[in-house]
Protein backbone atom coordinates (compact mmCIF):
# COMPACT_ATOMS: atom_id res chain seq x y z
CA UNK A 1 0.00 0.00 0.00
CA UNK A 2 1.90 3.29 -1.03
CA UNK A 3 0.72 6.40 0.74
CA UNK A 4 1.66 9.44 -1.93
CA UNK A 5 3.33 13.14 -0.53
CA UNK A 6 -0.31 14.46 -1.04
CA UNK A 7 -1.93 12.80 1.75
CA UNK A 8 1.40 13.13 4.23
CA UNK A 9 1.14 16.74 3.16
CA UNK A 10 -2.53 17.01 3.69
CA UNK A 11 -2.24 15.55 7.59
CA UNK A 12 0.09 18.54 8.21
CA UNK A 13 -2.15 20.85 6.85
CA UNK A 14 -4.68 19.63 9.25
CA UNK A 15 -2.19 19.48 12.24
CA UNK A 16 -1.16 23.09 11.23
CA UNK A 17 -4.66 24.51 10.60
CA UNK A 18 -5.74 22.92 14.20
CA UNK A 19 -2.94 24.79 15.69
CA UNK A 20 -3.85 27.61 14.28
CA UNK A 21 -7.88 27.82 15.33
CA UNK A 22 -6.41 26.49 18.82
CA UNK A 23 -4.76 30.26 18.78
CA UNK A 24 -7.03 32.19 17.78
CA UNK A 25 -9.88 30.59 19.00
CA UNK A 26 -8.93 30.42 22.52
CA UNK A 27 -7.61 33.64 23.73
CA UNK A 28 -8.31 32.97 27.62
CA UNK A 29 -6.01 29.58 28.53
CA UNK A 30 -2.16 30.29 28.37
CA UNK A 31 -1.98 26.67 28.65
CA UNK A 32 -3.74 25.45 25.00
CA UNK A 33 -2.61 28.26 23.59
CA UNK A 34 0.98 26.86 24.37
CA UNK A 35 -0.14 23.33 23.14
CA UNK A 36 -1.57 24.79 20.15
CA UNK A 37 1.82 26.10 19.18
CA UNK A 38 3.42 22.28 19.59
CA UNK A 39 0.82 21.28 17.18
CA UNK A 40 2.24 24.09 14.82
CA UNK A 41 5.48 23.19 15.74
CA UNK A 42 5.02 19.50 14.86
CA UNK A 43 3.11 20.37 11.65
CA UNK A 44 6.36 21.96 10.75
CA UNK A 45 8.46 19.19 12.07
CA UNK A 46 6.14 16.56 9.92
CA UNK A 47 6.58 18.37 6.71
CA UNK A 48 10.35 18.43 7.30
CA UNK A 49 10.49 14.82 7.55
CA UNK A 50 8.32 14.56 4.62
CA UNK A 51 10.08 16.36 2.42
CA UNK A 52 13.36 14.89 3.76
CA UNK A 53 12.53 11.25 2.73
CA UNK A 54 10.70 11.86 -0.60
CA UNK A 55 13.84 14.15 -1.66
CA UNK A 56 16.49 11.57 0.11
CA UNK A 57 18.22 14.38 2.18
CA UNK A 58 18.65 14.34 5.87
CA UNK A 59 18.82 17.66 6.30
CA UNK A 60 15.16 18.06 6.92
CA UNK A 61 15.49 15.36 9.72
CA UNK A 62 18.12 17.45 11.04
CA UNK A 63 16.22 20.58 11.37
CA UNK A 64 13.40 18.42 12.79
CA UNK A 65 15.95 17.61 15.42
CA UNK A 66 16.43 21.08 15.86
CA UNK A 67 13.34 22.16 16.10
CA UNK A 68 12.15 19.79 18.76
CA UNK A 69 14.61 20.60 20.63
CA UNK A 70 13.75 24.21 20.87
CA UNK A 71 10.09 23.22 21.21
CA UNK A 72 11.32 21.32 24.23
CA UNK A 73 12.86 24.04 25.82
CA UNK A 74 10.31 26.29 24.81
CA UNK A 75 7.52 24.22 26.87
CA UNK A 76 9.89 23.66 29.90
CA UNK A 77 10.48 27.77 29.99
CA UNK A 78 6.24 28.89 29.35
CA UNK A 79 5.50 26.19 31.83
CA UNK A 80 7.86 27.71 34.41
CA UNK A 81 7.42 31.46 33.91
CA UNK A 82 3.07 29.92 34.33
CA UNK A 83 4.00 28.25 37.61
CA UNK A 84 5.91 31.49 38.84
CA UNK A 85 2.76 33.77 37.46
CA UNK A 86 0.61 31.16 38.90
CA UNK A 87 2.32 32.01 42.84
CA UNK A 88 1.94 35.33 42.54
CA UNK A 89 -1.26 36.35 40.82
CA UNK A 90 -3.04 33.43 41.84
CA UNK A 91 -4.61 32.79 37.73
CA UNK A 92 -3.02 32.42 34.50
CA UNK A 93 -5.98 34.27 32.61
CA UNK A 94 -4.14 35.81 29.92
CA UNK A 95 -5.88 39.27 30.14
CA UNK A 96 -3.56 39.80 33.37
CA UNK A 97 -0.52 38.84 31.42
CA UNK A 98 0.36 42.47 30.89
CA UNK A 99 0.35 42.82 34.52
CA UNK A 100 3.51 40.94 34.80
CA UNK A 101 6.09 43.72 33.68
CA UNK A 102 8.74 44.45 36.38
Amino acid sequence: MIVNLVEYLTVAMIIFIIGVLGIFLNRKNIIIMLMSLELILLAINFNFIIFSVSLNDLMGQVYSLFILTVAAAESAIGLAILVAYYRIRGTIAVKYINLMRG
